[in-house]
């Protein structure tokens, strides 16, 4: 059995703000506008990965947020060519970051809060 990576599907508070987040902030293809059964959502193309967001069905009872430490769900990593150009971009953005960019093995790594409080590591490999 061959096991491969699909597409990961976060569930949100305010599906616009994520829409213009992936989409206006880090460059995802906006592929469609959707129904994830009777939730409004969409998906996205990042780089070959698929992204895809929802809000809470009427039938959800959505427990906490991302802004606490949980088992599950951490964060996501994105690969970027410049990290500091990419910080420079995200902090005259607003958005406020845990750990600037750092040297760590063979990356330079960087994590910032994105909407709802969901964690983003950027990752530059270090050539």
């Amino acid at each position: 059995m061959t096991y491969g990576f699909h597409h990961v599907h976060l569930i949100c508070k305010d599906l616009e703000e994520m829409i213009n987040f992936f989409a206006d902030v880090i460059g995802a293809r906006l592929v469609a506008r959707q129904k994830f059964g009777t939730a409004d959502g969409a998906s996205f193309d990042l780089q070959g990965v698929t992204v895809n967001l929802r809000v809470a069905r009427e039938d959800e009872e959505m427990h906490g947020d991302a802004s606490q430490a949980r088992y599950g769900f951490d964060h996501i990593g994105l690969q970027v060519d410049d990290i500091e150009a990419a910080y420079q971009d995200l902090t005259r953005r607003g958005f406020a970051f845990s750990v600037a960019p750092r040297e760590f093995r063979d990356l330079k790594i960087a994590f910032f809060k994105g909407p709802e409080d969901i964690t983003i590591e950027l990752l530059q490999t270090m050539n």
